[in-house]
């Protein structure tokens, strides 16, 4: 899957993933391949990243909003 996490400033991260956790309105969830098409907000919190070769990483984003489809996953945040 294609992850890029966005600003209106900067592009924060941008890779190849095989998982995605984000904190949902509604409580965290989690991306894997094949996801079916989402549009959701996200709160203020921490991304974490799994990336194809299994490294992870943690983004804090002040909130916004990730649209998933065709395993590319967008990330807009708030700030």
């Amino acid at each position: 899957m294609h992850l890029e996490i966005v600003s209106h400033e900067k592009r924060i991260y941008e890779g190849e993933v095989a998982l995605v956790q984000l904190p949902g309105a509604m409580g965290s969830f989690e991306i894997l391949k094949n996801h079916a098409p989402l549009v959701a907000v996200l709160e203020e919190g921490k991304v974490k990243i799994i990336d194809s070769d299994r490294n992870l990483f943690y983004v804090d984003i002040p909130g916004g909003v990730v649209h998933v489809e065709d395993n590319r996953i967008t990330v807009m945040t708030n700030g």
